[in-house]
């Protein structure tokens, strides 16, 4: 593992912990040239899952995409990043638990506006929003009084 500050591979690990509610290790590192520490996550690689976009494509799926896209509406919530990243993996873990091996994108986007939900309504309006394009004040009331009466 090189170091982010001097780009030295010599480091090695201070502290280690594992979270088995998403299959991670947390790695607290320190360099032995400059001394910094800086923290890495390991993760187990998953298995390839294939998303089929709103217009046909497919791709595989990226979770970082996924996190982009729900920081975006969520910027000016207090959604801390723990949630976010509990939110990201509960979809993960979900996708990667079916059997299939291609999921269509409103899926996930449905996925995505269930757990947000939980999280912050508001946020998941605003989700809500950009996924599912609405073109009306009509159509942000009925998602509005759908999120309201979710507990």
């Amino acid at each position: 593992m090189h170091c982010p500050y001097c780009k030295d591979k010599n480091t090695r690990v201070v502290d280690k912990r594992d979270n088995t509610d998403n299959n991670t290790t947390r790695r607290r590192r320190e360099c032995e040239n400059c001394e910094k520490r800086f923290t890495t996550y390991e993760r187990i690689e998953k298995v390839l899952l294939n998303v089929v976009k709103r217009d046909g494509r497919t791709e595989e799926f990226d979770r970082e995409k996924m996190k982009i896209g729900i920081l975006k509406a969520i910027k000016k919530r207090s959604v801390s990043d723990s949630e976010i990243e509990s939110i990201i993996d509960n979809i993960e873990n979900n996708l990667l638990t079916h059997d299939k091996q291609v999921i269509r994108s409103v899926d996930i986007g449905e996925m995505v506006l269930k757990e947000l939900t939980k999280v912050d309504k508001l946020g998941a309006l605003l989700f809500a929003s950009v996924y599912k394009e609405f073109s009306s004040l009509e159509d942000v009331q009925n998602e509005l009084e759908r999120i309201s009466k979710k507990k």
